[in-house]
């Protein structure tokens, strides 16, 4: 019996290097992840660090369908991340890649491992404007439509850079 697909939403971003470049590798690990098909991707953009220093980042969501439960996606995704030669030697340190499980269809959850949805998401610019643009009608279960969160982000400057590839 096959496992039913789940859509989730991943938010990429990196900083450090050559960051276009990074998001857009990561955006093809991802689409060739087993368990996973891209169902969309966003523009890219550019955002200055939030709760951090360093240069600007550049950042996009991807839409998956994927069979692969959630500790099991973030388990890959990190490990997608480590192959970029993510490090962490603090808290919102510079990355060269940051792959964040934001949605996995509507499940809450809390582990040591994993919050879902993402702790912070409805709170960044970063995050919100490339969700909503490729998924106008998304909730954030327990926050709400993404849509109507987005106001409260008004002062975090973000550009577009691109249209999609794909």
């Amino acid at each position: 019996m096959k496992a039913a697909a789940s859509p989730a939403w991943i938010g990429i971003g990196a900083n450090l290097g050559n960051a276009r470049a990074t998001v857009e590798a990561a955006i093809a690990a991802i689409a060739s992840m087993p368990g996973c098909e891209l169902v969309r991707r966003s523009s890219l953009y550019r955002t200055a660090p939030v709760d951090a220093g360093g240069d600007d980042y550049v950042n996009a969501v991807v839409e998956v369908s994927t069979t692969l439960a959630p500790a099991l996606l973030l388990q890959q995704l990190m490990q997608i991340e480590a192959g970029s030669g993510r490090e962490r030697p603090y808290r919102n340190a510079p990355r060269t890649l940051d792959l964040d499980l934001l949605l996995y269809g509507d499940i809450e959850m809390q582990s040591d491992l994993l919050t879902l949805p993402h702790p912070r998401m409805h709170q960044r610019a970063f995050v919100l404007v490339p969700l909503l643009e490729i998924a106008a009608d998304v909730v954030i279960p327990g926050k709400g439509r993404a849509a109507l969160l987005l106001p409260g982000t008004a002062g975090q400057a973000i550009e577009k850079l691109d249209s999609p590839a794909s």
